[in-house]
This record gives C-alpha cells, structure tokens and sequence, in this order.
C-alpha cells in the first residue's frame, strides 16, 4: 500500500480498509494540515512529501522547528520511534515499508544551515517591498518613483544598499522629480529610509543581493527520478515574520511568473508545504493577505500545489481556506471557547460522513490518527474519513550539524550561491558620480580660490606699484625741493660772494664820493663854459 503511480497512500483504518490516496492530478489544488502540538502534523507532512519526491515531484519545506531535516536520512530499526512505526505499519497492512531517504537540498536566507537564498531588489519590486516594510500609498508611491528613475537612468538595484542610495539620490533631485512624477518629500524618503533601517535589522541584508536563486535548481530531480526536497531552514526567520512572508510571497510569485500554464498535469511541478503557517496571515495587511490569495488562486494552473500546516484551522484566512481542497485534521483540544470554535469550524469544512460526529471526533483523535478528505478522481471532495497515518520511512527528527553540512557541501547545488557578488549597480554608479560632482565642485573652488587668490595678489601688487609711484614722485618733489634749495643756496652764495668786503666798501664809499665831487667840478666847468661860449656870442 505504497504510493501507487496515480496517487499518494495518506493512511488507512485499522487493518487496512477504506485506504485514502491524494490523487496525484488533484494534487495541485492546495491542502492544509492541522492540529494541536504532538498530534502527528510532521510526521503526516514527511510521509505526503516522501510520496511526492518517490513519484518525480520536487518540494519545498519550510522548516521552522528543524525536525524536518531528518528528511535527508532513513530512519533507523534503533530510533525510539521504530516500534510505534513498525506496529502502525502492520495495522495498515503495509508489507512493503522500509526506511529510505530522500534527495535533500538545504537552503538559508541567512547562509547558516543551507545555501543561502538570494534576491534582488529589482526582482522583488517596489509593491512588494512595500508590503514589506509597511509603508503607506504616499510612500509606496515615492518608492515606485525610485525604481522608474533607476530604470531610467539605468542603476541596477541589487541590494538594499543600492535602494538607499537611490533614495538618497531621489531625495537630493527631490524638486525636479517633483516636477516631472509628482509630489516627491524629503519627509517620504526619510519614513522609507527609516523602514529600511528595520529591514536591516531583521536580516534583510542577507536576502538581498547576487547570485539570485535559479528556481531551475528548486524544480529538479536526482539521478534516480525522485524529485529533490528543498528544506528551508525557518527556525530563525520565524523571528521576522514579515520576511518570512514576503520572501514566500517572492517564490511563489515568481513561480507563477516563469512557469507556463499547464491546467492540471498528471502530477504537480512542484509542491509547496509552508509549516507554521500562522506566521503568514498574523498582522498581515490586507493588501498583503490579497496578494497571498490571489497567487494561492492562481498558481494552481501553473501545476504548483501549495499547502499548509497549522496548530488551529482558523488561523488561515477565509479567502485562501477556500481553496484548499485537500484536507488532513489531527486532534484538536477543546479546553477554551476559541479552541471550540477551531473545533467547528473544522468540523463545518468537511464533506459530512453520516457513520463520523466530526466535531466529536476531533477532540478524540489519536496520536498519528486524522481526518481525512481528499479530492477524488473526478475533482468531487471525498466524505470525511478516520483513519490512521502511514509511518514515515526518513528519520523522524533533526540532522546533527555535521550531517547537515555533509548534505550540503555534497548536493547538486554545490557552492554556486555561497559566494557574494557585489557588481557595479546603483550605489557604485551613484557613488562614482557623487564623487566626480564633489571632485568638480572641490576643483571649481579650487579654481575659484586661485583667482581670488591671484585677484588679491594682483590687488595687492598694484597698490604696492601704485605706493611705489607715490613714493617715487615723492622722492623727486624732495629731490626738486632739494635742487631748488641747493639752487637757491649757490645764488644766495653767489650773491654773498658778489657783495663787497668792508674793505671795499671803504673804498668804494670814497671813490664814489670822489667820483661825485670830481663830477660836479667838471660838470660846473662844463657848465660855465656852456653858458660862457653862449653869452660871448651874444
């Protein structure tokens, strides 16, 4: 009672009969599984997965507790578990079981316990990176407006450091997208920087960046037909719930963008099984919960089954409870009047089996016992079914870290994501041309403080010329005043030396006294005889 060609054996009652299949044409229309702590959940999840990788179907886990690691290894005849497994096997009526592994690929957002996991920011988007950090339509819009500009001006965005240089970038050409976008506020570029600052904190760093993940390398088979189980290491992203949304938002949007359309093949492309799925829908908004509805819808035609394990049915929103079609409940308690509540809501989703009190029966199941219904052939739900679930064959419970690093350094996948790469993008590009603005305007002031520099020293050599002129023509009225008074001296000398001596005054006195009396005689003479000659003519 193994898993048949067409269908996947889930479990059966005691001694066999009425055996449940999942179907495997029916497998992608979606399943939750639910029930309270200790009930079964992981072991129904590892044995629903071991049937999908036997039949060629690829999976993901995302493995929040890290017992779903022990997918990598077959069970053991020494583990605790082996007789209750044993025993359930002979009450199924299995005469084929056995212990095996499956091909296991180990993946990390944080690069810890598995390859890591990496996007870009391009990739992602601005409506989802706004879902995930939060923002509002006035910021969401300014974000929008940053990834048109990097197109624009060809910036790739890779990391969460080229969208904070974009946005610093935004910020500064903020009234010139203004005019050409529409509003643009530093206040908006700062509310988003801010949300990225808590991104950060929440490890968002890790799952931004190059080389992005090929899901090629999710959706593949070993060399043994059996399809590859990608388990998602989630005990610490579980931390940042937000991140743990949006990433498996990421993958299955990105899925539903690169498959083609198949309707419904003979058996999914691959399976997704989101475990602890609570952390998906708690303080989830609305637009986030749209968006994870819309693609829960829509990816089923892509041939991608989705399904989810929770502790309490309600804990999924009503919008994507409705699509899932495949259902497997294990006990709930019924202690508080929520509990109650989880208890018939439950009991409300499955088609009613006169023989089965549902509501009752949820609250008395046994240990690795569920309730069943599951899609039939003809796409009609198959009335409600107790039943026991098939033992898995992996081991149930975590790989050591040895194990765990062997499985990793020994898969296809090899050291392809392990290694960073940080090529030229945004930050590069803005930051080089930051730097030739700061170079040109460190160069323009130089420039700038040369002239004033050689303006003030020319300043300074004209006044200096202009005082050397003054003091020159300064000089030369000295000079001249100099000649004149030297002049003025020599005549002055000139005339001291002219003048007579006393000596020669002396003399000079009496000659010309001399003179004087000598001149009157002669005049008188003169005279006389003038006056003489004129009388004697008479």
């Amino acid at each position: 009672m193994a898993t048949q060609q067409n269908s996947i054996f889930i479990g059966a009652e005691s001694g066999g009969g009425n055996p449940q299949g999942l179907e495997l044409r029916r497998a992608n229309r979606h399943g939750l599984i639910a029930g309270a702590t200790g009930t079964g959940k992981t072991v129904t999840l590892q044995g629903i997965v071991e049937g999908f990788s036997g039949v060629g179907v690829p999976c993901f886990v995302a493995d929040v507790k890290g017992d779903l690691s022990g997918l990598a290894m077959a069970g053991s005849a020494q583990s605790k578990t082996h007789e209750i497994f044993a025993q359930r096997a002979q009450d199924l009526g299995i005469t084929d079981w056995q212990y095996h592994d499956v091909p296991v690929q180990f993946w990390d957002l944080f690069g810890e316990q598995g390859h890591p996991i990496r996007t870009t920011v391009s990739e992602m988007g601005p409506l989802l990176l706004a879902r995930l950090m939060n923002l509002n339509d006035v910021q969401e819009g300014v974000l929008n407006i940053a990834f048109n500009v990097a197109d624009k001006e060809g910036l790739l965005l890779l990391d969460l450091d080229d969208l904070q240089s974009m946005l610093v970038h935004c910020g500064e050409e903020a009234d010139q997208l203004t005019i050409q976008y529409g509003n643009v506020t530093k206040q908006s570029v700062g509310s988003i920087q801010r949300s990225l600052l808590q991104l950060r904190s929440q490890g968002g760093d890790h799952f931004f960046g190059e080389p992005a993940l090929e899901l090629s390398d999710f959706i593949a088979l070993d060399d043994q037909g059996r399809g590859i189980v990608n388990v998602l290491a989630a005990d610490k992203l579980m931390a940042s719930p937000r991140l743990y949304a949006t990433f498996l938002l990421w993958l299955l949007s990105e899925l539903f963008e690169q498959l083609p359309e198949v309707g419904d093949p003979d058996k999914p492309k691959l399976c997704f099984f989101f475990d602890e799925a609570h952390l998906l829908f708690d303080n989830a908004p609305p637009a986030l919960l749209e968006k994870v509805e819309q693609v829960v819808r829509l990816i089923r035609s892509k041939g991608v089954g989705v399904y989810f394990i929770t502790q309490n049915p309600i804990d999924i929103p009503d919008k994507v409870a409705a699509q899932l079609n495949n259902r497997v409940q294990h006990k709930l308690n019924a202690f508080t009047p929520r509990d109650q509540q989880a208890v018939q809501a439950a009991a409300n989703t499955f088609r009613t089996n006169p023989a089965i009190d549902v509501a009752s029966a949820i609250t008395e199941l046994k240990i690795g016992e569920a309730l069943v219904s599951l899609l039939q052939p003809d796409g009609s739900p198959e009335p409600v079914q107790r039943v026991l679930i098939r033992p898995p064959s992996t081991r149930v419970g975590p790989l050591t870290p040895q194990e765990r690093q062997v499985i990793v350094t020994t898969d296809a996948v090899g050291a392809k994501y392990d290694t960073l790469i940080d090529r030229e993008s945004a930050e590069e590009l803005l930051k080089a041309k930051s730097d030739e603005a700061v170079a040109a305007a460190q160069a323009a002031q130089a420039q700038d403080a040369a002239e004033k520099t050689a303006a003030e020293q020319a300043k300074r050599d004209a006044q200096a010329a202009k005082e050397q002129a003054r003091a020159q023509i300064q000089q030369q009225k000295l000079d001249l005043q100099r000649q004149k008074m030297e002049q003025q001296e020599a005549v002055r000398q000139a005339r001291e030396a002219a003048k007579p001596s006393m000596a020669d005054k002396v003399i000079q006195s009496a000659v010309r006294a001399a003179s004087s009396s000598v001149g009157r005689q002669l005049g008188n003479q003169l005279l006389r005889g003038l006056l003489g000659g004129l009388m004697r003519g008479r």
